[in-house]
């Protein structure tokens, strides 16, 4: 107690003491006297009648009012507030009897970025209505209360529970709210049905809204909000989302029937999913600025046919980690909560790097190790298309006396010097593009790991050398200031792969021909990279990391079985062999398409 409250205090203190002795009051001969008993008046039978009347009158001006105002569902506008808890092996689900909702959704085996519990809605982040038209206006049914037919319980793999929430309205209306749990399961089943009530409600859809501040659970913030947003899939197995990467206010009015709409954050959702289609829906999101614990604001209206709620509207919710092994037996669609890459890139993901990932999961506890398996085994399924483009690049430096020959005989005329540069690869048998097609065949691969390193919810909160976290960037030391578009931190990892892709840089350079700027600009490229990947997911920047420094072992070893005069004295020896030889169809293609180009630089060029 601060000195202000003390005086404060006193002085009331003083101010009651002063009253109690002015204004006292006097005191009588009658007040001297010995007191005698109090007798109780008697209450007489009419009298108590009369209180029993007043008590009734009461009790129906209430029930008049709430009938007034809700009508035939005013049974249900009186009752109390409990909450009922099912817990099972992954999750702890609250339910209320205001309104039969979920309440609030904590996953067991996950943590926030700063250790505390991960608690995925609540009732100060989440609000659900359930309106419905009467001839009495709009009822929201998510504020009148429900009886429960479950008491709280813990369920285990293999058990299931299904239990029902009633509002019984009498004369045979009622509408109840039937959830199903099973002892492993991030789904929880929900159906909705209504009895009678025909003549009540008059409207054809009930308006389901689910308002939803996504929390932050992650250390990177600015991350986490371009990461978040809310994503739908129609029947028609068409999936869009709001524009995650804005800050803007973002509205979509969706008329085609959507199938399941997910509140998608990083490594986290929560979803509702339709039997049978929602007809409509309204979907919004906003960031707000100012609130650093939440990540964005969501809101979904959905339109439900009341038709469908008569016979049973059957729905799941989903609250649980964006995990593609799990999300895929969800539903149609619903893995794609997890982005991994564009079409062609997904694909190298979902049917090669997530099952190896999953494959050495059950036997490797430690996701560092797991992640140079990973690097080990695709480089050596790459490893002759790594000799391949290798030996194309030893090809080409050989050639390079011969080409120096070339630019001294033809001087500057350029469209010369590619006619005998393809005159001379055609002599030699060199495909010049050939070295650069293995280098194509491995990049789907390469941004594979792109998208799925940072994206692995299984990599979040693994630790790694000094790395705490594979899934976000790895701080080897903070800076005192921030340098733009680098941060405030340096990533050890990004420094790591940094350097050797520097290295690889230069070890290609070697049996490259490439000269003049072109050939610096690989040295610039790894420093782009560094400001690039230094807050992305270590993770990523190891992988990065491990496969430089194996490709340039694998590159060391072919080196020291290829023979540069060898290879001269083969090319040499194709010179005599095609020296009658005509040319390939590619080969007269790519020479058509090259003149062709330099004579509309030369019609350019003579306009001007």
């Amino acid at each position: 107690m601060d000195r202000n409250q003390m005086i404060g205090l006193g002085l009331i203190a003083a101010l009651l003491i002063t009253y109690a002795i002015v204004f006292k009051p006097p005191v009588t001969e009658e007040d001297l006297a010995t007191p005698t008993p109090i007798e109780q008046a008697a209450v007489t039978p009419e009298q108590t009648t009369s209180q029993s009347e007043a008590s009734n009158v009461l009790t129906d001006t209430i029930e008049t009012d709430y009938t007034d105002k809700y009508g035939a569902f005013a049974a249900g506008a009186q009752g109390e507030a409990t909450d009922l808890t099912i817990e099972n092996e992954v999750a702890k689900f609250t339910f209320s009897s205001k309104g039969g909702i979920i309440k609030s959704v904590e996953l067991k085996e996950f943590k926030t970025w700063d250790g505390r519990p991960l608690i995925l809605i609540d009732e100060e982040s989440t609000s659900q209505s359930l309106t419905l038209q009467t001839v009495k206006g709009n009822i929201n049914i998510a504020d009148l209360y429900f009886k429960a037919s479950q008491t709280g319980t813990s369920l285990v793999k293999g058990d299931s529970l299904q239990f029902k929430y009633t509002m019984d309205l009498g004369s045979g209306n009622s509408i109840e709210q039937i959830y199903s749990i099973a002892g492993d399961s991030y789904v929880v089943g929900y159906e909705i049905k209504i009895n009678g009530l025909n003549s009540t409600i008059i409207g054809e859809q009930m308006n389901f809204v689910w308002q939803h501040q996504m929390k932050r659970y992650e250390k990177n913030l600015s991350d986490s909000r371009i990461k978040s947003t809310i994503k739908w899939y129609s029947l028609a197995e068409d999936l869009d989302d709001l524009k995650a990467s804005s800050s803007d206010i973002q509205q979509e009015q969706l008329t085609e029937p959507i199938k399941w709409l997910s509140f998608d954050q990083k490594f986290f959702n929560a979803g509702i999913i339709s039997e049978k289609g929602f007809t409509g829906a309204l979907v919004s999101t906003d960031v707000p600025a100012q609130d650093t614990s939440i990540v964005k604001n969501g809101e979904m209206r959905l339109a439900i046919p009341v038709a469908d709620l008569y016979s049973g509207s059957k729905n799941q919710y989903y609250f649980g980690p964006n995990n593609y092994r799990i999300l895929k037996k969800v539903t149609p669609g619903y893995k794609e909560n997890i982005y991994l890459g564009y079409k062609m890139v997904s694909w190298v993901n979902k049917l090669i790097i997530i099952p190896l990932f999953q494959f050495l999961e059950k036997y490797i506890s430690n996701y560092g190790v797991i992640i140079m398996i990973i690097v080990l085994i695709i480089k050596l399924a790459l490893f002759p298309l790594t000799r391949k483009s290798y030996l194309s690049m030893a090809k080409m430096k050989a050639l390079k006396p011969e080409l120096d020959e070339l630019k001294e005989k033809v001087g500057g005329d350029q469209q010369k010097m590619q006619q005998e540069q393809m005159k001379l690869y055609r002599e030699m048998g060199v495909n010049p593009i050939s070295g650069c097609i293995p280098m194509v065949l491995q990049m789907p691969i390469l941004f594979a790991m792109f998208f799925f390193f940072p994206n692995s919810i299984e990599l979040r909160g693994e630790s790694f050398l000094w790395a705490t976290d594979l899934s976000t960037y790895d701080v080897l030391f903070n800076l005192p200031f921030t340098i733009p578009f680098y941060g405030s931190h340096v990533s050890g990892f990004t420094l790591l792969m940094t350097v050797s892709t520097i290295l690889y840089t230069w070890s290609n350079n070697q049996v490259s021909t490439v000269q003049g700027p072109m050939k610096s600009i690989g040295y610039f490229m790894p420093i782009i990279f560094m400001f690039v990947l230094n807050s992305y997911s270590s993770g990523l920047s190891f992988y990065y990391f491990v496969s430089n420094i194996i490709t340039f072992g694998q590159q060391a070893i072919i080196r020291r079985f290829v023979d540069e005069d060898q290879i001269r004295a083969k090319l040499h020896e194709n010179k005599k062999n095609n020296a009658n030889k005509g040319k390939s169809k590619f080969q007269q293609r790519l020479e058509d398409a090259m003149k062709a180009s330099q004579e509309a630089q030369k019609q350019k060029r003579s306009k001007k």
